[in-house]
């Protein structure tokens, strides 16, 4: 059996010959970001904590798997966005994320241009994703 096969896959509806999203394809493609990128994130810090905070090696086997779970992730995007444009609006998705887990986790404040910037990325994400093409 081909890989991805049996799954469930869908791409862009063609409207008057425009490619968009239904609206429900969009809220799932921005959950698996945020679900992605909580893995990516969270796994990093785990194998950080285990590496350089001296945790226990199961803090790196545990952020191992979730850094395989992130890699596993973007592969359930719509049919229709290929591999480049994913991970390019992931890297929007990831700017603001890696800014709330600092402030949630490491206390650290995000100051006026890191909101500025994390903005500017999300709206790259929408361009690159979202906005209907033809």
């Amino acid at each position: 059996m081909a890989a991805g096969a049996g799954r469930l896959r869908y791409s862009y509806e063609e409207v008057s010959g425009v490619a968009r999203m239904q609206p429900w394809q969009v809220v799932q493609s921005l959950l698996y970001f945020l679900l992605a990128g909580l893995a990516e994130i969270g796994g990093g810090y785990l194998v950080w904590q285990w590496l350089r905070e001296g945790k226990s090696l199961w803090w790196g086997l545990l952020g191992a798997l979730l850094l395989v779970l992130y890699g596993v992730l973007p592969t359930l995007q719509p049919a229709g966005l290929n591999f480049g444009r994913v991970y390019a609006a992931y890297g929007g998705v990831f700017v603001v994320l890696s800014l709330w887990w600092g402030w949630q986790v490491d206390q650290v404040i995000p100051d006026r241009f890191d909101i500025l910037g994390a903005g500017l990325a999300l709206v790259g994400v929408a361009v690159l994703l979202y906005w209907p093409r033809g």
